[in-house]
């Protein structure tokens, strides 16, 4: 595990954030290029399937292999992002959160019911935490996820196109951070070397 190859922090978070800050900018800008208004979010949605398997290629490159959820997350876009160009249909695009998320939320719930950690595999985690804590932290995340779903149903079908795009990077984002940095308590509590001192 040690000597497992990990990318420096600020890369990876590039290599994730960077497709949808690139979506955002294209669907913000694209008309200052002659796009039409219309247009804009497939445009963008090209852009954002573009930049995604680029990150990927990346990111294998890098690591020769690639992390589960921006694998999961990259075909999503791929299929939904595909299918929005090819039939000229922004839901698909605007589903995908619904459907990523929803996804991890149920391959938590299935591993809690297994019995199988494997929130650890879905967020590339490095921490090492006892089974009760991986238990909770799991429980916790998936139900997270399934929030993040609904909510992305509630923008997209109440607000305008441009609003939904703004929503995924500057509301879900910080939800999720705020979100996990909200269980440090619980990684403090369950840290493995901190159980065994105990």
């Amino acid at each position: 595990m040690t000597d497992e190859k990990r990318l420096p922090p600020v890369l990876k978070l590039a290599l994730e954030m960077g497709p949808l800050a690139l979506f955002f900018i294209a669907n913000a800008y694209a008309d200052k290029f002659g796009v039409a208004e219309s247009q804009r979010i497939f445009v963008a949605t090209a852009l954002f399937i573009a930049a995604t398997l680029a990150a990927l290629a990346t990111s294998y490159a890098l690591l020769r292999k690639l992390p589960i959820m921006p694998l999961v997350s990259g075909v999503v876009v791929v299929v939904f992002g595909g299918l929005t160009l090819f039939l000229h249909d922004e839901t698909f695009i605007k589903l995908k959160p619904t459907i990523v998320n929803s996804m991890f939320g149920l391959i938590l719930l299935g591993g809690l019911y297994f019995r199988k950690p494997l929130l650890e595999i879905v967020l590339d985690s490095m921490f090492e935490l006892t089974e009760e804590g991986w238990r909770k932290l799991t429980l916790r995340w998936a139900l997270f996820f399934f929030a993040l779903a609904a909510l992305n149903e509630i923008v997209w079908r109440t607000q305008t196109t441009d609003f939904w795009v703004s929503f995924k990077v500057f509301g879900i984002m910080p939800l999720t951070i705020a979100f996990a940095l909200a269980q440090t308590p619980l990684l403090l509590r369950y840290e493995v070397k901190k159980a065994e001192e105990a």
